[in-house]
């Protein structure tokens, strides 16, 4: 919802949805015509999500009537989405079909009766006023307030067609407009539809039990703490946490994964997700509108509004090339024949020409169409990119940045090697995990696992005089022994050295990228033991496809040196640096910033929060379960999963790729049929034919977007 809007009157802000919208200068058109309503106070057009926010009182009634010069219709946000009618069966257009059979008629009477003859005369007047009745009073409102869009240089052109003779060749520009504005409204619709339709995944009601009593209640009167129960087959009608059951949850629908997922108590599950096998009981953690299939809407919708870089440019380049076009007709219309002597009906047909083929819709419409479709095409597979300015960034990518730990990762360390000297393995480890359940380090918390994983009954030893020792490890007694748990450099120090035998161990385990901790006392070693944080099965093959994208990965840590070189070869990244704390990540992003200008850092959006904002596109991973990262990220991947990664930048790359080529082509195709008004060979038709083809094969072009997959 617009910022503006929501920080005047939370309570007094509606959102409507409208169908209809063809441009950009439609919705504006729209905006103004809305805001002068009764007992409106302000008003704002979402041309990407195709909404309409309200501030004050007013009706659907009046908000159609505000769009009744597009045919526009409104329905509250909250209603569930109508199937639409096919465009060539849609009310609006039966008027071009009736004003296309009566052009044709006039065509073949023209054959028999001749050119200028009153019957044909007729049948193509009939055909203009039916075709672009709607198109004049657009045009001559917009003409008396000097706004020179697409709709006043129609009209004034085919008035002049009429007026000097034209009237097959008028006939035909509001037929072929009509159709273009059509074909438009459809474009625009299928692009928007990918993120409509994610408003019917979750269902409008579920079974709720209350007071011992199951009953269907409407997700709006769902309350928090409500217990839901989801059968097999079942969607989920809102976020919640499972507190009975196990099933398998497929959540494509949010965060992209193929993949069900096991969910069981305390596991949090979203609105939206299929539940597969099982039977839950789920409480109740969100209201229908904060869910997290919400929050996707809205962001996604949001990120749709926002104008990207080149739209904006685009923007501002059609504000004065539309005058500039008016001002080269009507030189074109009136320069040859007074200088020249030329034939006036001649020279003003010429300048029509040009009024039409000038018009800069292709242009307008070459940017927000990729950015829609691509930023709803992303959404559909698990990633929010939040607007088009991400969208853009994203795909001029250099360098991309990695947090280690939780990201490259799982962020959760374990035992991996465990090397006895002495007594037996389980008697060491019961020992150290005893010791250890006081600590509060990470790799204490391995260690216990282990020791659970292995039931010991580390639980039923008695330590006394537990101690930390800052940044080194612990002491403790255990049968009146001190023993001591912690770095190789712990123990270096307690003996003077370290065995060759025990040393080479360690350095070993070390350079695999283990983190090696020891078990023993101020005289002998027991036992060592190496922790590492497990790979995802994923990173290797994603810093594959990035490094094949052609784009440098640097993998940040705190790790020591030696750790994080062994790691970094693992996942394959182009360059490593360890020993990092906060401040130095950040510095580094300035500094590849500095190399690289488009630098994208990946964390998890809370703790590498400054390093995100400071590079140019911040993507947060795991999104659906935190509204840090929702809220916080450029870029949100919604699973906990770096596969989605290459794809994002495949995508942004495309949108790229495409917008400059709607670009380059709207304006060159103008620019060779404006050339051939210099041997006097530009006619209507051509001109309408190189604005409309511009205008499809653009939108055909960005709709090309869609078909982007992982």
């Amino acid at each position: 919802m617009p910022e503006q809007l929501v920080k005047r009157s939370e309570q007094e802000v509606k959102a409507y949805r409208v169908q209809g919208f063809s441009c950009a200068n439609c919705a504006a058109t729209f905006e103004s015509n809305v805001k002068e309503l009764p007992g409106v106070q302000d008003a704002k057009v979402n041309f990407g999500a195709s909404k309409v926010y309200v501030k004050g009182e007013t009706t659907i009634e009046d908000l159609e009537k505000a769009g009744s010069f597009e045919n526009l219709k409104v329905r509250d946000d909250k209603e569930k989405r109508v199937e639409q009618k096919p465009f060539w069966k849609q009310k609006e257009n039966i008027k071009v079909y009736v004003s296309a059979v009566l052009l044709v008629i006039s065509w073949f009477l023209v054959q028999e009766y001749g050119e200028g003859h009153m019957i044909p005369t007729v049948g193509y007047a009939t055909s203009i006023l039916i075709g672009g009745y709607s198109l004049f009073i657009a045009g001559f409102k917009n003409l008396s307030r000097l706004n020179f869009d697409m709709k006043t240089l129609m009209t004034i052109a085919v008035i002049g067609a009429a007026i000097i003779g034209e009237w097959g060749e008028g006939a035909t520009v509001v037929i072929l407009f009509a159709i273009t504005e059509a074909l438009e409204r459809y474009s625009m619709d299928t692009a928007r539809k990918s993120i409509e339709s994610l408003m019917d995944i979750a269902p409008n009601e579920a079974l709720i039990r209350r007071r011992k009593e199951e009953v269907m209640v409407n997700v709006e009167d769902i309350q928090v703490n409500d217990i839901m129960i989801v059968k097999p087959g079942q969607k989920l009608a809102m976020d919640g946490v499972v507190i009975k059951g196990t099933s398998t949850i497929n959540q494509a629908a949010i965060t992209g994964e193929s993949v069900p997922v096991r969910k069981t108590m305390n596991d949090e599950v979203f609105a939206g997700t299929l539940n597969e096998e099982g039977l839950l009981e789920v409480k109740v953690t969100k209201h229908v509108e904060d869910t997290t299939l919400s929050k996707i809407i809205h962001l996604v919708e949001e990120a749709q509004a926002e104008r990207a870089p080149t739209q904006a440019f685009v923007d501002k380049f059609a504000k004065y090339y539309t005058p500039a076009i008016v001002i080269l007709s009507l030189l074109v219309a009136v320069v040859p024949p007074l200088l020249f002597g030329d034939a006036w009906g001649e020279w003003i047909y010429q300048g029509l020409a040009v009024l039409v083929v000038g018009c800069p819709c292709a242009l307008v419409v070459s940017t927000p169409i990729a950015v829609v479709t691509a930023i709803g095409n992303a959404a559909r597979h698990g990633v929010l990119i939040k607007g088009g300015v991400h969208l853009e960034e994203s795909g001029a990518l250099q360098a991309i940045a990695f947090d280690k730990t939780g990201t490259l990762t799982k962020g959760v360390p374990s035992v991996t090697d465990i090397v006895t000297y002495g007594e037996n393995e389980s008697e060491w480890l019961t020992i150290t995990a005893a010791i250890e359940k006081s600590s509060q380090h990470p790799l204490a918390s391995a260690i216990v696992r282990k020791a659970e994983e292995k039931r010991l009954k580390f639980n039923n030893v008695t330590v006394e005089e537990f101690q930390s020792i800052t940044g080194k490890g612990v002491k403790a007694k255990v049968n009146n022994v001190l023993y001591y748990v912690g770095s190789p450099d712990l123990f270096a120090e307690l003996h003077g050295s370290i065995e060759s035998t025990i040393k080479e161990k360690i350095t070993h385990m070390q350079l695999e990228g283990k983190t090696v901790m020891v078990l023993g006392t101020e005289n002998e070693i027991f036992s060592l033991i190496a922790v590492a944080d497990e790979m995802r099965e994923s990173s290797k093959e994603v810093i594959g496809k990035l490094n094949n994208l052609g784009i440098e990965t640097v993998m940040l840590t705190g790790d020591n040196q030696r750790t994080a070189t062994a790691i970094g070869k693992q996942v394959g990244v182009s360059d490593i640096k360890a020993d990092l704390l906060p401040e130095d990540k950040l510095n580094l992003i300035k500094e590849l910033r500095g190399k690289h200008q488009n630098v994208a850092m990946v964390g998890d959006g809370v703790n590498d929060a400054p390093a995100l904002a400071a590079s140019t596109v911040g993507v947060a991973m795991g999104g659906a379960g935190t509204d840090t990262a929702l809220e916080t990220a450029d870029v949100a991947l919604m699973s906990d999963d770096l596969s989605k990664l290459p794809y994002t930048v495949r995508l942004s790359r495309r949108a790229l790729a495409i917008i400059k080529q709607n670009i380059i082509f709207s304006l060159a195709i103008k620019a060779v049929a404006l050339l051939l008004v210099v041997p006097g060979w530009l006619t209507l038709w051509i001109a309408i034919f190189a604005d409309m083809g511009a205008t499809l094969l653009v939108t055909l072009n960005s709709l090309r977007l869609l078909k982007v997959k992982e």
